[in-house]
């Protein structure tokens, strides 16, 4: 699968369990409608860069909204398995997960 247009990029810091240190990156696509959809679903590409697997995936919903929201979901828990200890800027679930406060 193809990236295609990047919207998106997170850089990450990673620690093994070594102690050595290296990047993770994170990438999102345009979502696009999906091209085996019959139905008019769209898909949202993603890759991380650093932790073995490269390969770009994707996430899928009936919206191009959903899509993206499901592939933000599904890096989140990829990179929640990881063996390393994972940091940006010091937020909870690498700042992948947004509760903003409503006044």
């Amino acid at each position: 699968m193809d990236l295609g247009q990047i919207v998106a990029e997170r850089q990450i810091e990673g620690v093994a369990p070594d102690g050595s240190r290296f990047d993770v990156v994170v990438r999102f696509g345009a979502p696009r409608p999906d091209p085996l959809s019959s139905n008019g679903d769209w898909e949202c590409p993603h890759q991380i860069v650093g932790l073995g697997d490269d390969a770009v995936q994707a996430s899928f919903g009936v919206d191009s909204l959903q899509a993206l929201l499901l592939s933000v979901y599904a890096v989140r828990i990829k990179l929640a398995e990881s063996d390393s200890t994972l940091d940006w800027l010091g937020m909870p679930e690498l700042g992948l997960t947004v509760a903003p406060q409503l006044n």
